[in-house]
């Protein structure tokens, strides 16, 4: 073995061609491992999708996933990319016409009695909730709520939803709603809800008790509270 050694290392080139083909074989072996292991997980995720998840209740996105899978992107970076510079791209608004309005008197609202408070749209539950059960994040993950209303360190204290007119049309909704619900009222985090025919005034309300229920802080600002929905 040793004198083998010797005779690759008297003869470079041939030392050359030897580690580039010990090289293209690692890599011909780590492509095809990794493609075996890609479909296995496009095929776990079409049987999940297929039974509509381990509660029944089918994802609220189709979109493939990205951030904080357990089992990564079914798509490569690469073909990402290769997607990505196929297609053609629009962007479209954060928030709907109704849902703008109630964005701009509850951030009124909170100016007004918790300066410290604000409110952000469609947040995604996954950046904000976590759970160790890898099925109950992915039950929530690509879920998402209108509005997020959170403290002066951007921690959540309270989702709300608004609710236009058939927005419990289907089962399906209303069993994503739920879903929703659990996963928020576990974390204590609030959760209340504006229909289409509240008036500014009410929601200004439903800001106002928000901000007098939850416990103050050193700095003056609101504070965590758990759960609390308003009627």
């Amino acid at each position: 073995m040793i004198e083998a050694l010797n005779a690759l290392l008297d003869q470079p080139v041939l030392l050359l061609i030897v580690l580039a083909l010990g090289a293209a074989i690692g890599m011909a072996v780590e492509k095809v491992w990794n493609g075996i292991e890609r479909e296995k997980r496009r095929a776990y995720w079409r049987g999940r999708n297929a039974n509509g998840g381990k509660d029944g209740v089918r994802k609220e996105s189709k979109a493939v996933p990205l951030k904080g899978t357990p089992e990564r992107a079914t798509l490569d970076a690469s073909e990402q990319l290769r997607k990505v510079m196929e297609a053609q791209f629009k962007p479209r608004a954060l928030l709907n016409r109704p849902e703008r309005r109630l964005l701009g008197v509850i951030d009124k609202a909170l100016a007004e009695h918790s300066p410290g408070w604000r409110a952000m749209g469609q947040v995604s539950l996954g950046e904000v909730l976590y759970s160790a059960d890898k099925d109950a994040f992915w039950a929530i993950n690509a879920k998402r709520v209108d509005l997020l209303i959170v403290d002066s360190e951007c921690k959540p204290l309270h989702a709300v939803e608004f609710q236009g007119t058939g927005h419990h049309g289907s089962p399906e909704t209303a069993a994503r709603d739920a879903v929703k619900k659990e996963a928020l009222r576990r974390a204590g985090i609030g959760y209340v809800e504006v229909v289409s025919g509240n008036t500014p005034a009410e929601v200004r309300e439903m800001v106002r008790k928000l901000v007098g229920n939850a416990p103050r802080s050193p700095d003056g600002f609101g504070n965590r509270r758990a759960g609390g929905r308003t009627a």
